[in-house]
């Protein structure tokens, strides 16, 4: 499990471990049954303290992403979360968003985009490269 942090995010550690956690659930990245790294050795490997990876964790584990055991793994919650699908679906709102703004700037129709969007997606569902 890769997670980057930076300081100059703006945006508090914790955070952003969260997020990604998320993101790597909702992407497929982190499957159901997968363990996660003690928070000793992720706080280690991102040079940070503990209790900010132990607080991640426990909003994680709260939202029902995370099973934690005293003395045991900490790994992907078995059960299928709808927060995953809504991670998703915020992860795409985003990424729409980011392409009807440059769509909008390079002065494209809703139409030529959609039809981009329609063509790529045609050729991903019929196994082509996109």
């Amino acid at each position: 499990m890769q997670v980057h942090i930076s300081v100059d995010e703006g945006k508090p550690i914790y955070r952003q471990i969260v997020e990604q956690v998320k993101y790597m659930i909702a992407s497929g990245l982190l499957k159901p049954g997968d363990e996660l790294p003690g928070v000793r050795v992720l706080a280690q490997e991102l040079l940070i303290n503990p209790n900010t990876v132990q607080r991640a964790y426990r909003e994680l584990e709260t939202e029902g992403l995370l099973n934690r055991r005293q003395g045991a793994a900490t790994c992907v919650s078995e059960s299928g979360s709808p927060l995953a699908r809504r991670e998703q679906r915020r992860i795409l709102k985003q990424r729409a968003e980011a392409l009807a703004t440059e769509a909008v700037q390079m002065n494209f129709s809703l139409e030529e985009t959609l039809g981009l969007v329609e063509t790529q997606y045609k050729k991903l569902k019929k196994g082509g490269k996109a």
